[in-house]
């Protein structure tokens, strides 16, 4: 008997939590996407699983990404106390990040590589403007209790 995997817009709209297991099934669902197809600009919001960047992100005032290119990615676009956007370096480590199409879990698919921080962000497409991600990299900067952390993107 197979488990139904709950819608993601009713996944993401959770406040008090989502199980990964879920998230990982619906990943595990979804279509692959290539880097040269998410180029522009993204809002973020996270899958609420009780993971610490979740309210990291949120005291930060994030915002979301933009792709500029395959070398010019912007991973934290937050939003400033005046309501102007910007790129939060200090954030990211000191730098921003690119674009490569990267096996994860078996599959190759569109993946943000971190400038400066052993860390890539893996998408997969759960409709035709919205993207899923699962943050991966070194197990003591990604893992939280042994599990990702899991957000969506909407284009903006």
């Amino acid at each position: 008997m197979t488990e139904t995997i709950r819608p993601w817009r009713e996944l993401a709209a959770l406040p008090d939590g989502v199980p990964t297991a879920e998230l990982d099934q619906l990943w595990a669902g979804l279509e692959t996407v290539r880097a040269e197809d998410i180029l522009g600009e993204w809002k973020g919001a996270a899958f609420r699983t009780g993971h610490p960047l979740c309210r990291a992100l949120d005291r930060s005032g994030w915002y979301g990404k933009t792709f500029l290119s395959a070398f010019e990615a912007k991973p934290l676009i937050c939003r400033a106390e005046d309501g102007s956007l910007f790129s939060n370096l200090e954030l990211g480590g000191g730098g921003e990040a690119s674009l490569w199409n990267i096996e994860f879990r078996g599959e190759v698919t569109a993946t943000m590589v971190y400038d400066n921080r052993p860390i890539f962000d893996h998408f997969k497409l759960l409709d035709g403007t919205t993207l899923m991600g699962i943050m991966n990299g070194r197990p003591e900067l990604v893992l939280a209790n042994g599990e990702y952390f899991y957000f969506l993107l909407e284009r903006a």
